[in-house]
Order: structure tokens, then C-alpha cells, then sequence
């Protein structure tokens, strides 16, 4: 199967830009809409990368779109939402259920097949959070047009890499404070490399063998969430004291960290990590061999303020 230009929605993100590079690089035409061009300016150096001014929440500029492509790549995906309406709030809704059927609904009309999805591990419509229960029903959602077109759907583990806002966040807490009071500490992940996640998304693309297929992202090897935050630490040379939240003050802790514009923790979140983010393997991708966390974060969380850029810049790009 052939493709030569695919719709990349959601790729002015962290993983976005990396599947875009990893398109660019077989020759593949890509189209990434955003509502602000200028957030896309690292994307426009890319030879087959083109960005364009749009809001995909619109029926019509999605159709418009999605016209004259081969494949559509949906990322969209959102960690808050200060609604707390049952089963979830209405931007998750809007970004994760309503969005994949405006998607669908448009490349019925245009009459385009691929579609390849990025839920999230252990989504469900009985998770206990939000998030979860969201991206769970738009899973299901875009499973359940299986007959009409061919759908692959990826849910990754937390993703790390050059530029991510998971390894970095820790990072900087720990550069700020000394004693790190930490909600949902034993919290267990399987982290998974961004440069892997992108591989998996562009390979798929082609492969007749991945069409109605749900597979797993996760890296080979489990943390806790202390674990990584201890991790962090040693590479960026700090020893903080990080002192495990029980229940009670772990809630209080999320709902106060909530409120910040971007917050780096939310009651929701606390709620997701009520559940194990990791695989029992029986989902994984073919021929799946993801880097393990420790081969990849020194070198662009080292205690050297200028290196780990360089290389993450060389990672990007491939150079390493």
C-alpha cells in the first residue's frame, strides 16, 4: 500500500513532530493544521512538511483537510479538564470522542480508508478517571467503523524523549525544591521512547497486517513513579528528600496543583495512576524492541546544561 500524503492531526505536539519527521524522511507529504502557524515553525524546516492555519474541530475545514490524502494520523489528546461532569468533562469529550467521529465522518466523505489512532494505555469506559473513560470511548468508537475502514489504534505507556513534558517536568521541580512531596508514588509505568512511538506509527501506516489491530507501547522495563522522579534527580546531580504522600494529603496536593494553568498534576491524573500503566505483553507491536528509559534520558538530562540540548537536537534529527 502506497501513501503519499497523509493528514497529521495533532502533530505540532512533542510526539506529533517526531512522526512527522520519521514521514518526511520516506518521502511522504505531510499536512499538520493548527490553530497558530507560528507554533509549527521547527516543523516547516521538514522538505515534505506543510502546515496550514485550521481548526480541526470544524466539520467543513476537516473536510476540506482530509480531502485528496491517503491516510489520516489522529494524536489529538488532552491531560486536563476543570470540568467534572460524569463520565467526563466536555473537553475531553470534544478531544477525544467527538473529534475521531468528526475524523471518521469526514474521510467517509472523501472517501479515504486509513486511519491510525493514538489512544492511551488502559483506556476504558470504567477506568476511574476521566481521562481514561474518555479516551476509552473514543477507542471504542473508532473500532466499532472497523467495517468501513482500516484502522489501526496505538495506546502508548508515558512517553519520554528530547523535549518531553514528563522527565523535564520532574526535572524542573527538583532544580526548585529540595523536599519533593510526592502523590502517587508507587504508582507503576512502562515509559516508552518517543523516537520508537514514532517509528511504530509510520511503519504501520502501509502494512495491510496492522489494519483492525490494537497494540501496546511500552517501553522494557517498570518504575514506580518514585523511582523516576530518584532517576531525574541523579542525572541532573541533585539529591532531593522526596517524601511519599499518604492517601489523604496525595489528594490535596493533586486538587491544589490543579488549579495552575498548566498543571503538573491533577486529581485526575492521581486517579489514573490508581491503576498500573504497563502491559502483560500480550499487544505489543511486531517486532517491537523499544529502548530501554536509561540508554536514552542521560543525554538530555545530564547534570550539563548545554550537552543534553545538543543531543536532543542530534536525536531529532538522527545524528546519534
Amino acid at each position: 500500500m502506497e501513501l503519499k500524503k497523509v493528514l497529521l492531526i495533532g502533530g505540532s505536539g512533542f510526539v506529533g513532530s517526531w512522526i512527522a519527521n520519521r514521514l518526511s524522511e520516506r518521502g511522504i507529504r505531510v499536512t499538520i493544521p493548527t490553530r497558530h502557524r507560528d507554533n509549527t515553525k521547527q516543523l516547516i524546516l521538514l522538505p515534505t512538511v506543510y502546515t496550514v492555519e485550521a481548526d480541526v474541530h470544524d466539520p467543513q475545514a476537516l473536510a476540506s483537510l482530509v480531502h485528496g490524502v491517503d491516510a489520516v494520523i489522529n494524536l489529538v489528546g488532552i491531560l486536563h479538564d476543570k470540568d467534572s461532569s460524569q463520565p467526563y468533562g466536555k473537553r475531553f469529550a470534544a478531544a477525544h470522542v467527538e473529534l475521531p467521529r468528526k475524523i471518521l465522518a469526514a474521510m467517509k466523505q472523501a472517501g479515504v480508508r486509513r486511519l491510525v489512532h493514538m489512544s492511551a494505555l488502559k483506556a476504558a469506559s470504567d477506568a476511574p478517571s476521566a481521562y481514561l473513560r474518555s479516551k476509552g470511548d473514543g477507542e471504542a468508537m473508532v473500532c466499532a467503523a472497523g467495517g468501513e475502514f482500516d484502522i489501526t489504534v496505538f495506546r502508548p505507556s508515558v512517553i519520554f524523549g528530547p523535549g518531553d513534558a514528563f522527565l523535564n517536568t520532574f526535572a524542573t521541580l527538583l532544580r526548585l525544591f529540595p523536599i519533593l512531596p510526592l502523590a502517587g508514588a508507587a504508582a507503576r509505568f512502562q515509559p516508552v521512547y518517543v523516537g520508537d512511538v514514532a517509528d511504530a506509527f509510520a511503519g504501520c501506516l502501509g502494512d495491510h497486517a496492522t489494519f483492525g489491530q490494537i497494540y501496546e507501547l511500552c517501553g522494557p522495563k517498570v518504575y514506580t513513579l518514585r523511582e523516576l522522579v530518584e532517576y531525574t534527580a541523579s542525572l541532573i546531580g541533585r539529591r532531593p528528600l522526596v517524601i511519599k504522600l499518604p492517601d489523604t494529603l496525595a489528594r490535596l496536593q493533586a486538587c491544589m496543583l490543579g488549579l495552575l494553568p498548566n498543571p503538573p498534576m491533577s486529581l485526575d491524573n492521581l486517579r489514573s495512576m490508581q491503576i498500573d500503566n504497563t502491559s502483560n505483553g500480550h499487544c505489543n507491536y511486531p517486532d517491537w524492541h523499544p529502548k530501554r528509559l536509561e540508554a536514552v534520558a542521560p543525554a538530555y538530562l545530564s547534570a550539563l546544561s548545554l550537552q543534553p540540548r545538543l543531543d536532543g537536537y542530534r536525536c531529532r534529527a538522527r545524528r546519534s
